[in-house]
């Protein structure tokens, strides 16, 4: 069985990270989308917020071969847990290159057997980050054509309870 894991802070999932998550689960036969905990981030969701809000948004997809979890701890070490043999990361502009190859040569390096795979999202999503969706929204902008409603919802209720 192939199995990848998709890590990352989540914080919130975008439509850019669901359509990367759709893309693997067509390459996999199972995919861990896996919420990080990050004591260098200040998150604005809670680890299970998180987790929930995947969830939530993947559950019209309709991806039996996706399950979402969270981890603390040393990526690679929780992959190989789950018994992964594929890191997927996206990539959205060459900007981000540099950074996440710098992580898959680190991971490479502490555990050979775990390839990373770098997915692209489509061209319409390139441009989104979830720092970009939470600064928008703060302001008050539609962050509809970016974000699941329900995602959409749970940054309401932060900036606007």
């Amino acid at each position: 069985m192939r199995k990848a894991v998709y890590p990352g802070s989540f914080d919130p999932i975008t439509l850019g990270h669901l359509d990367v998550i759709k893309r693997a689960a067509k390459l996999f036969d199972e995919v861990v989308v896996a919420v990080a905990h990050n004591d260098a981030k200040q998150p604005l969701f809670t680890s299970a917020e998180r987790v929930d809000l995947i969830r939530s948004s993947l559950a019209e997809e309709n991806l039996t071969n996706v399950r979402v979890d969270a981890f603390n701890g040393l990526l690679v070490e929780y992959a190989i847990k789950q018994g992964a043999t594929a890191l997927v990361r996206g990539l959205r502009a060459i900007s981000d290159f540099e950074f996440e190859f710098q992580m898959a040569l680190m991971n490479r390096k502490i555990q050979p057997d775990l390839e990373t795979i770098f997915l692209m999202p489509k061209e319409e999503y390139s441009y989104i980050s979830s720092r970009m969706i939470k600064e928008v929204s703060r302001l008050n902008g539609d962050i509809s054509a970016f974000v699941s409603p329900k995602v959409a919802d749970a940054l309401e209720q932060k900036f606007r309870p």
